[in-house]
């Protein structure tokens, strides 16, 4: 079911600016949360048409959640634009410390510690950042709630920083077209790490966050923006379960890329 309505979107100023705009509840989506046994939400703006294509316009505009590995994107951007880090081939040596994802145990540059979602090698880059810095950015972004409380090197991880699904969308808009307070250069770094997969018909850029909430459910992210015939689109996945034993990492590439083709991307035909 579609059903167009006209919201204000609750996205800070720095992110979108606080107008009406053009939004499409398709209800038709949710099928692809239901059939993964998941709840969510998605949303997608087509920056042509300045027009929102939106499953669970509630949750996707009024709920806030911890980004996970998706403020990846935002430590990145601190990182480079401090000098903490040069480049996407600073190397963090590893901490020895084993952790259950193999790739990350081992010396890695940033671009591929981004790509794999180390989080020990982004907490090292939080500690090397330093709390101070880390506020004074997080705070000049106006990103989610701005709570950095706890340790430096988990508060995207601890439920303290919270961010809405609107906002993310912002972040990921912003940065494709150098509007964030960051130079162009730090901005084009991160974009291209987060480029995933590109084909002859598409290029898929996104940042995936996975993390508990307070009550112990499971929460996905997937964040980015797909190109077609050179025009973007960018989207927001937020998926959520009880079951803990969900492997989310399929999941929600599964529903992104069903959601995707239902609404005529990866054909090369947009």
């Amino acid at each position: 079911m579609l059903k167009t309505v006209f919201v204000i979107l609750s996205i800070p100023v720095l992110f979108f600016a606080c107008s009406p705009n053009n939004v499409t509840e398709d209800g038709s989506l949710k099928k692809y949360f239901d059939s993964s046994n998941v709840s969510g939400s998605f949303g997608l703006f087509d920056n042509g048409q300045g027009h929102f294509t939106i499953c669970n316009l509630p949750r996707f505009r009024d709920s806030a959640y911890l980004p996970a590995s998706t403020f990846k994107i935002v430590n990145s951007l601190i990182g480079v634009q401090t000098g903490v880090v040069k480049d996407e081939n600073t190397v963090i040596p590893w901490d020895h410390v084993v952790r259950g994802h193999l790739d990350c145990n081992q010396d890695l540059p940033m671009k591929q510690a981004f790509q794999y979602s180390c989080v020990g090698w982004y907490q090292e880059l939080a500690r090397r950042i330093g709390k101070d810095t880390m506020k004074k950015w997080i705070d000049s972004l106006g990103y989610g709630n701005k709570n950095i409380g706890g340790p430096i090197d988990s508060f995207w991880l601890n439920n303290r920083l919270k961010v809405t699904a609107d906002e993310q969308l912002g972040l990921v808009k912003k940065l494709y077209f150098d509007q964030l307070p960051f130079f162009q250069r730090t901005q084009k770094i991160v974009r291209g790490m987060m480029l995933m997969e590109s084909t002859s018909n598409y290029q898929l850029s996104y940042k995936t966050g996975w993390g508990f909430k307070e009550d112990g459910h499971s929460l996905g992210w997937i964040v980015g923006w797909i190109e077609e015939n050179k025009h973007p689109y960018f989207f927001v996945l937020n998926v959520e379960t009880a079951d803990t034993n969900m492997d989310l990492t399929g999941v929600r590439m599964k529903i992104l890329k069903g959601i995707l083709a239902q609404l005529g991307f990866l054909q090369g035909k947009k």
